[in-house]
């Protein structure tokens, strides 16, 4: 299930930045460029090639630091607030390609209907909701950031993320403590899907102040049924996003070079071509996605973006032998 919403995200994602996309002339750069109009909720950061890497890179250096000072006091209403409001962003970006209609004082419909939907995944949450939401939400990132990379810094923004994954989760263990704060706090970035867990595994042991007592008298510890805490699995809001971006600029990359080798080929037949092609990506990342949940052990957190990364190159490299 995780593996067939995380393709519902790719595809969702690709499918609205195609759609927003279109071939102009950049007046920065003064030649033929894909481009995109401003979001639901404004205009992109202007920065290109390095400016953008490092743009996103102190973007997710504050970002985590504000999550890890959240996670050590405890502080679950903030990290609410903070994530309602991102969740809103997101969803308005995402649904404003959609619906492209004003109401009042020129706002975007988009901000309302998205408003109500971060609504009920806050307050309301249900599995359904919370991962729908999510696949527009990394959609809506995508839109944001796509534009802003092209597909050599969309790979140095791969390897870089790969390289902090790893750290973060088998040295340092900080992205671990975030995953199990946010699960806690029944607030998580990412896909989540709780599973059934065996008969066996749903006793615990459960001591009463007379059971401690026949405990040191006799030595012999009672088991009694008891609830245990839900199993998720889970799959962080990065290893969404960071592999459509890197989509996202492989099919830019496409548009670009089928507009400027067939200036008289229909803008959609190119956009088409371009997501079919680039979709090959899709399926290497879902397909090394998958490897991974095979063989990995129940109970331990394992660093994704490596495998995906791995999966998004293989997929490239397909795409330049087309």
């Amino acid at each position: 299930m995780l593996v067939t919403f995380f393709i519902l995200a790719q595809v969702t994602g690709l499918w609205l930045i195609n759609k927003e996309s279109s071939i102009g002339f950049d007046s920065k750069t003064n030649q033929t460029a894909v481009i995109f109009s401003d979001t639901a909720v404004g205009a992109r950061p202007e920065t290109t090639g390095s400016g953008s890497l490092i743009y996103v890179l102190i973007a997710i250096a504050i970002g985590t630091g504000l999550v890890l000072l959240i996670v050590k006091f405890g502080k679950t209403h903030l990290w609410r607030v903070w994530f309602f409001l991102a969740v809103w962003m997101a969803l308005s970006v995402s649904i404003g390609v959609l619906i492209k209609y004003k109401i009042l004082f020129n706002y975007d419909i988009a901000l309302v209907i998205a408003l109500i939907f971060t609504a009920w995944k806050i307050f309301r949450p249900n599995i359904i909701v919370h991962n729908l939401t999510e696949v527009l939400m990394y959609a809506g990132i995508g839109l944001i950031i796509v534009p802003l990379f092209d597909v050599k810094w969309a790979i140095a923004l791969l390897l870089i993320i790969s390289i902090y994954d790893m750290y973060a989760v088998w040295k340092s263990k900080h992205m671990v403590k975030m995953a199990e704060f946010q699960t806690k706090s029944n607030v998580f970035a990412g896909l989540m899907i709780p599973y059934r867990q065996d008969e066996k595994t749903k006793k615990v042991e459960i001591f009463s102040h007379a059971d401690k007592e026949e405990i040191t008298r006799t030595g012999a510890p009672k088991i009694r049924a008891g609830k245990t805490s839900p199993k998720n699995a889970i799959l962080g809001g990065g290893d969404i996003a960071f592999p459509l971006i890197f989509i996202g600029s492989v099919m830019n990359g496409i548009i670009l070079k089928l507009s400027l080798a067939n200036p008289t080929m229909l803008l959609g037949h190119i956009k088409t071509i371009a997501f079919l092609q680039s979709s090959i990506i899709i399926l290497t990342t879902a397909i090394a996605l998958t490897l991974l949940f095979v063989f990995a052990k129940k109970g331990k957190f394992y660093p994704a973006m490596p495998f995906i990364s791995a999966g998004c190159f293989v997929g490239w490299a397909i795409t330049l032998l087309l």
